[in-house]
């Protein structure tokens, strides 16, 4: 399934709608659909805040493969930024001696098997990776 929402955090209850849609009919548990639901919150509101361009959609698609939900936001028209060159945080450091940002990243790592980063004609692509059983 893949669908295009409008670039804004206001879109996020539709972009809940359609993965519940889907994450019901696959019969996906609830803390795997709560992990989903984590994941894409951050990634999504992670575009509509930091990734400038001039393209106002963004695409959701999401399937099955096997034991696996795979999920990929493609935001268009926009300047590089790779995930995977984000720092990791440091949690031994002192709050007050920490850069700030990251934490996100870090939840969406933490939640999921696999992410990955794709930048092609200004287009930004995320595909993540979640184990969700049989």
């Amino acid at each position: 399934m893949q669908r295009e929402f409008q670039k804004a955090i206001d879109s996020l209850d539709e972009v809940f709608r359609f993965l519940k849609e889907f994450l019901d009919e696959e019969g996906v548990d609830e803390s795997a659909e709560l992990a989903i639901d984590l994941v894409v919150e951050e990634l999504f509101t992670n575009m509509v805040k930091y990734n400038s361009g001039h393209n106002d959609r963004i695409s959701v698609s999401i399937e099955r493969v096997d034991s696996q939900v795979v999920l990929r936001l493609i935001d268009f028209d926009v300047d590089p930024f790779d995930l995977s060159n984000v720092k990791q945080v440091d949690f031994d450091q002192p709050i007050e001696e920490r850069n700030p940002g990251g934490l996100g990243l870090h939840l969406v790592k933490s939640l999921v098997e696999k992410i990955s980063y794709e930048y092609e004609d200004r287009r930004m692509t995320v595909t993540v990776v979640k184990n969700v059983g049989c």
